[in-house]
This record gives C-alpha cells, sequence and structure tokens, in this order.
C-alpha cells in the first residue's frame, strides 16, 4: 500500500537582511533562528512517533538545509524533487512596498491581475505540479508517512485547493508559519484532505520576510 500521511513542512526563517523577495534566487540560506525552527519541526514528528519512510524537498538551499534537521531527527537521506519549488516571482531580488513601487512605477503593471498572478507563476501551475508531485511520492513508499520540505505557497495553494477555495487570496492572511507542518491524507474515498496543521516554531522569535 502507498503512504499513509503526507507532511508538508515549510522551511525555517532565511538569513534576509535586505528584506528583498529571494523567489528561486540560490544562496538564501536559513539564519541561526531558522535552524533552531528547522530542528523544533523535525523534534515534533519524533516525539509524536510519526513512521517517517522518506524525505522529499525543494532543490533551494533554505529547503535542502531544513531537510537536514529531519534527517538528523530519522536517519533518512533526502531526495529532491524540483516540482517542491518556490513559484517564480517578477520581484525577487526587490523589495515590494510602496517606495518601490514610487521609485519604478513600470513595476505597478505586473500587480495588474492578482487572480493569476501577473507578477509570478500561475496558481494553477502552482497546484498542478504540487498534486503531481503528491500523488507520485505517494507511491515511491510501501507504508509510512512521507515528509516534503517545500514553501509557503506552495503549501497554502495545496491546502486552498484541497479545502475547495478560490486560489487568489490575500498573501497576508496565509496560515503557513515558518518550519509549520501542514498534514494530508486520503480519505474513504480516496480524495486527498487536510487533517492537521502544527506550528511547532510559534516561540521562536523571527522575522517572516521574502516569500512570494
Amino acid at each position: 500500500m502507498p503512504a499513509n500521511r503526507i507532511h508538508l513542512i515549510r522551511h525555517g526563517e532565511v538569513h534576509n537582511p535586505g528584506g528583498v523577495i529571494y523567489g528561486r534566487l540560490p544562496h538564501f540560506q536559513l539564519s541561526d533562528a531558522g535552524h533552531q525552527m528547522a530542528q523544533a519541526a523535525a523534534a515534533d514528528l519524533r516525539e509524536r512517533d510519526i513512521q517517517l519512510e522518506a524525505i522529499f524537498m525543494s532543490p533551494l538551499l533554505r529547503t535542502q538545509q531544513s531537510a537536514e534537521h529531519v534527517q538528523n531527527a530519522f536517519g533518512i537521506d533526502p531526495a529532491t524533487d524540483e516540482r517542491l519549488i518556490e513559484p517564480y516571482n517578477i520581484f525577487e531580488g526587490r523589495k515590494l512596498n510602496a517606495k518601490t513601487i514610487a521609485i519604478r512605477p513600470h513595476l505597478a503593471f505586473h500587480l495588474r491581475n492578482p487572480v493569476t498572478p501577473s507578477w509570478g507563476e500561475p496558481y494553477v501551475a502552482v497546484v498542478a505540479r504540487m498534486m503531481d508531485a503528491i500523488n507520485d511520492i505517494e507511491q515511491k513508499v510501501e507504508s509510512g508517512d512521507v515528509a516534503l520540505v517545500t514553501h509557503q505557497l506552495p503549501i497554502w495553494m495545496v491546502h486552498r485547493h484541497l479545502a475547495g477555495e478560490r486560489l487568489a487570496h490575500d498573501p497576508r492572511k496565509r496560515r503557513c508559519a515558518l518550519s509549520s507542518i501542514t498534514t494530508i491524507e486520503r480519505n474513504a474515498q480516496g480524495d486527498w484532505v487536510e487533517v492537521g496543521y502544527r506550528d511547532p516554531a510559534a516561540k521562536i522569535a523571527s522575522k517572516d520576510k521574502g516569500a512570494v
């Protein structure tokens, strides 16, 4: 039989002193607090006696570093899956605020359609690749659980898709904290449903800036 449950784990805090949108830019690594947060997520899985059988991660450095803590807790080597990557974004490397738009008004053009959205990878495309990865990875183990270490928006898109909600949303209202764990499983009808959300790093002071 395939995997019992899938745990979608967001990476920890990123060292981002400039407060830019990092997107898919390389070399953005975890801060000291970010490592503590990733360790807290791994410890949460371990303390709940989760029978983890596999770990998959986005190819970006911050998720690889976060996955190392899960690896250390369970003794499982993680594998990279490109489908778990952060969505691309036209604002990568920039601060996105009113001052930026005032200085470079041409950037406002990319904000014209929040439904698609016009500034980056379409939400429907994010859902498609994430669900493709989840369905594929589910079959890679015979039983037990699987951890997918990924990013805020991909996790939130899976949440909204499974909940039957509109994909377009206010990014400020996402329930997907740093190093949070969103858990899904198949119901009796064979459909994926969300069955849990945990925020094991909530007590660790952090700055959540730079996500798209």
